[in-house]
């Protein structure tokens, strides 16, 4: 846990938009030092000219998170000018939908690589950092929160590629969490799992890079570019509320961070399944009117 966050270094990447922004801002009213780190440069350059008139430190680097080589570049930029960082927040991320064996390879190398990689790389680079800190400080406090989602513990249809992404960070994070049980008490980790909040995952096309572009998408992922856009848009919990919940996670060692705790039912469902070697329970059993719309949608 973290118990003062002030004067503390805070490493955020997707930091232009969405909850790396809504974190960086409640981190400068803390008073924390931050890093920003954003692959959107015009997002990027707002972010910190919001926030450097604030009066905190901002250091703020233009970043592809799925690269390893600028991820090491940022790494020890990092290290350089302000030391080993107490909060490390793997934030960034894309959004893809469709039919998982409609998705192309390209949607799989770019999904994958922002979403899993670009978490790895962060868990990697500055664990070893945090713990070397650790070593040499008594009372140093670190924190690595890496931002899943609700289909990280859930199966929706019509957009695998990002349940896989997602999926695989829940279970980094928590291995990660239990390996730095056994060698530290002062680095520890949580997983942000939100639900649909209003941020700019839904419009996260803007950013795929040319080399990886698929034309042309196919019925089912322009469906669930729809529905995904309609539920992020209606989304009732802002992203702020969301950065709120995860820097109290951190001061209290919250391992698990939800945004709509009340999802979890469905959670709940899915676990009973695979302990009584059910079938996977039907994902719209509460709303079945969108499953029926789901269904005829794809087979028209």
């Amino acid at each position: 846990m973290i118990s003062n966050f002030a004067g503390k270094t805070a490493v955020l990447t997707g930091a232009g938009s969405g909850f790396g922004l809504a974190c960086a801002r409640l981190g400068a009213k803390l008073g924390m030092n931050l890093v920003l780190v954003d692959v959107q440069r015009d997002a990027l350059d707002a972010a910190v000219a919001e926030l450097t008139a604030t009066g905190v430190t901002v250091i703020a680097r233009c970043v592809d998170v799925s690269n390893a080589d600028q991820m090491q570049t940022l790494a020890h930029d990092v290290y350089t000018q302000l030391g080993a960082p107490h909060l490390v927040f793997n934030n960034a991320g894309v959004g893809s939908g469709g039919l998982v064996w409609e998705n192309s390879l390209a949607d799989w190398q770019w999904v994958l690589g922002v979403n899993l990689w670009g978490v790895i790389h962060g868990v990697r680079l500055f664990t070893p950092m945090m713990l070397q800190a650790a070593k040499q400080d008594p009372l140093y406090q670190g924190h690595i929160v890496n931002t899943a989602s609700m289909a990280g513990l859930l199966t929706p249809p019509n957009m695998g590629v990002y349940n896989v992404s997602k999926h695989a960070v829940v279970a980094l994070t928590e291995t990660l969490y239990q390996d730095l049980q056994l060698v530290s008490e002062q680095v520890s980790a949580s997983v942000l799992c939100p639900y649909f909040v209003p941020t700019g995952i839904s419009q996260s096309q803007r950013n795929r890079p040319d080399a990886l572009q698929t034309a042309p998408i196919t019925s089912s992922q322009r469906i669930s570019q729809a529905m995904l856009d309609k539920a992020v848009d209606s989304g009732k919990v802002s992203a702020a509320e969301v950065a709120q919940k995860v820097f109290d996670a951190v001061a209290t060692e919250q391992f698990y961070i939800y945004s709509h705790p009340h999802a979890l039912g469905n959670v709940q469902l899915r676990m009973q399944a695979i302990v009584s070697q059910g079938q996977p329970p039907d994902p719209f059993a509460a709303r079945p009117d969108v499953g029926q719309q789901l269904r005829t949608q794809l087979r028209a």
